[in-house]
């Protein structure tokens, strides 16, 4: 009875008719339309504070788009480190269909290839702009204390990547998992490495320094992705993961097709 009366309270009088469906349909696009350059207008910001500063490392101008792609890259990695497991478990693999997963590989692969540009420019102009600090910061990534991690970042985000260009990859669920959760990794370590190499190696070599992660540093990490991940549960636990919307689009799709 309680649960009934929390649906019929966030309802807010939907009763399935057609003009409820076709008011439904109009926010529905307009959200997703403020969502787009609301996402290009965040994560452009986040990069622009970065670059900002003088700290070698931060000050590049292809910071912006390449955030940007980084985010869709990383995103799109997470949808289906959820999505993928999740079909399974509830057995929704005809709702979230391998189209739907084909279309997210797909675009990780336009994602993915602006980062690696992104990759390549940042490498290219702190060669091509004389600024030895600059060079300085790119061979300290590739030889220096943190090179494992640069070397693991770009083998995650790069070459494991190139795999999705492949039609069989794409289909294959389990495959297609495992690619987005290195993805998921590569991703993090580029955060890593940008926000720590930078102040690592500034212009004052007395402060050079390495981080040492601490039984906080770590706690605060896997905290994080443990409080995520209940909270995803949590989501699927009370509210549907999928939409009624989405579920009648596609059984009308299905119907046509028919």
């Amino acid at each position: 009875m309680a649960g009934n009366f929390f649906y019929g309270v966030l309802a807010l009088g939907w009763r399935g008719s057609a003009y409820h469906w076709a008011r439904y349909r109009t926010v529905y696009f307009l959200m997703a339309a403020l969502a787009t350059p609301l996402v290009v207008s965040v994560h452009s910001i986040v990069a622009l504070d970065f670059t900002f500063a003088i700290t070698p490392g931060f000050h590049s101008t292809i910071f912006p788009p390449y955030f940007v792609a980084g985010a869709l890259l990383s995103g799109f990695a997470m949808v289906l480190t959820i999505a993928i497991p999740l079909r399974w478990a509830f057995a929704v693999e005809d709702l979230i269909t391998p189209r739907h997963m084909d279309n997210a590989a797909k675009l990780m692969i336009a994602a993915g290839m602006v980062v690696i540009y992104g990759y390549a420019s940042e490498a290219f102009f702190s060669w091509y702009s004389g600024e030895p600090y600059e060079r300085a910061m790119m061979v300290q990534r590739a030889v220096g204390p943190y090179a494992p991690l640069f070397w693991t970042m770009l083998f995650c985000n790069c070459a494991v990547l190139q795999l999705l260009w492949f039609r069989r990859v794409r289909s294959n669920m389990p495959l297609l998992f495992s690619i987005a959760l290195v993805i998921n990794i590569g991703m993090w370590l580029e955060r890593y490495i940008i926000v720590v190499t930078g102040p690592s190696r500034d212009y004052l070599p007395s402060s050079w320094g390495e981080q040492s992660l601490t039984w906080l540093d770590f706690g605060i990490l896997f905290g994080s992705i443990g409080t995520f991940f209940a909270l995803v549960f949590l989501f699927i636990r009370i509210l549907p993961a999928i939409t009624i919307f989405e579920v009648e689009e596609l059984a009308e799709q299905k119907g046509g097709a028919a």
